[in-house]
């Protein structure tokens, strides 16, 4: 623990496929259609929404993975960083820093925006964002996009329409979402995820 800065909860969750991205140089990200879900500049990791991040590992399922969240300073840039060990053993695999998307439970409506933005800075492995809504009646059910997350500070864009429903068939409706997280999961790997933006794009 880091001056109470790390914070780790269990939760439930499943293995979902890749999806597609768009990807580019950190310099090009600048829009102004946007609304901001977190920067990650207050404290006790508190968002812009209000809403407060959490860690998120297998272990309620048995599993045997280690989920770390902390907030810090990457190459100058104020971040998110997600790391641990995520392990397959007793059915587990994955690990996750997790946003309730509005205070006191309600839903959000994304329908204005295109999909999420990130900045991200990584160790070259595969990540994911699942958003859950509330078609989501189960722990592992959730909408999933996937991403390589360069050693570099690099913005990626997952258009909700490359969203993939994980384990039930009803599609994705941006009216009805809940909650999104920052995911690594499927495979045993030293998780190294740091997010410095993250938003909604038009």
């Amino acid at each position: 623990m880091r001056n109470n800065r790390r914070r780790v909860v269990n939760g439930l969750m499943g293995i979902g496929l890749f999806g597609v991205i768009l990807s580019w140089p950190l310099e090009l990200s600048a829009q102004d259609n946007r609304m901001l879900i977190d920067d990650f500049s207050k404290e006790n990791f508190i968002s812009a929404l209000g809403t407060s991040w959490v860690g998120v590992s297998d272990k309620v399922m048995g599993g045997i993975s280690e989920a770390r969240i902390e907030t810090t300073t990457i190459s100058l840039r104020r971040c998110l960083h997600l790391t641990g060990d995520v392990r397959v053993e007793n059915n587990g695999g994955f690990i996750q820093a997790a946003l309730n998307l509005s205070e006191d439970n309600k839903i959000f409506d994304a329908s204005r925006f295109s999909g999420v933005r990130l900045t991200v800075y990584g160790n070259n492995e595969n990540y994911s964002i699942h958003l859950r809504t509330l078609d989501n009646n189960r722990p592992w059910q959730s909408y999933r996009a996937h991403f390589i997350a360069k050693s570099m500070w690099h913005v990626i864009e997952l258009p909700f329409k490359n969203f993939k429903p994980y384990r039930l068939d009803t599609k994705l409706n941006i009216t009805r979402l809940k909650r999104i997280g920052l995911v690594a999961i499927g495979r045993p790997f030293s998780a190294d995820l740091a997010i410095s933006n993250i938003e909604f794009y038009k």
